[in-house]
């Protein structure tokens, strides 16, 4: 069995058709929308296509009107993208994301899995880095071999004790440097991160038919073309 795990689409339709993996099933670790042009037709496909779906802040906060507490720097960002997607969304898709739950479990193969957006004690809000020690004490109350989450937009993959902690990256806004759309494939009961190119001038001219200010439209842009490394 392959299943191939993305996160943190964020409305980026572009990065989100371009997959390039055949696999047997899709789960996806939350943030359908904002920041990017085409959140209608990334819930579209992803209740066409996955098997399994955990809801992200950005999904609370189109399903719920709740504030996705962003940090900082792309809080300006958010709240514009936050607008243009309420605006765009259905309200049957809005119904969607309020239904997909906070926390999932698996089992598949000889493995276990936990699937959450941003970690398993705050589903919806904390930002952790990977050598956090939190991760041990959080982990260890699960009982899955293989802990998935997101909502870092960093993928990286850490062994704990009889546990293995992974994070796809973020599929539709990258921060690593990189504009390559990041994800992981679970495959033989091993575990990989893995990335590729799409189309990325298409998304920057739908963004620049976003009904919001110019000034965060070209920001939105550089987050993208530079990976998460420009100035937001």
């Amino acid at each position: 069995m392959k299943i191939v795990i993305i996160s943190d689409i964020h409305g980026n339709f572009d990065a989100l058709s371009a997959l390039p993996e055949n696999y047997d099933e899709l789960w996806v670790l939350g943030d359908l929308v904002n920041y990017g042009p085409q959140p209608v037709e990334v819930i579209d496909l992803v209740l066409a296509k996955a098997s399994l779906v955990v809801r992200g802040n950005h999904d609370q906060c189109i399903g719920q009107g709740d504030d996705p507490q962003c940090s900082p720097r792309f809080r300006d960002m958010a709240e514009a993208t936050r607008q243009f997607s309420d605006s765009v969304v259905t309200s049957e898709q809005k119904l969607c994301l309020r239904s997909f739950p906070p926390r999932l479990t698996a089992a598949r193969g000889r493995s276990r899995f936990f699937l959450c957006h941003a970690t398993p004690s705050d589903p919806f809000y904390e930002y952790r880095a990977a050598d956090s020690e939190k991760w041990v004490s959080d982990c260890k109350k699960l009982s899955a071999d293989i802990v998935l989450v997101g909502h870092t937009h960093i993928p990286f993959i850490r062994r704990l004790d009889g546990q293995i902690l992974v994070n796809p990256g973020s599929l539709g806004q990258p921060k690593t440097g990189k504009p390559d759309a990041c994800y992981a494939v679970w495959e033989n009961e091993q575990v990989s991160l893995r990335s590729y190119p799409y189309p990325i001038d298409r998304t920057v001219e739908k963004i620049r038919m976003m009904p919001i200010l110019k000034g965060i439209q070209e920001r939105l842009i550089a987050v993208l073309q530079s990976g998460g490394t420009a100035p937001a």
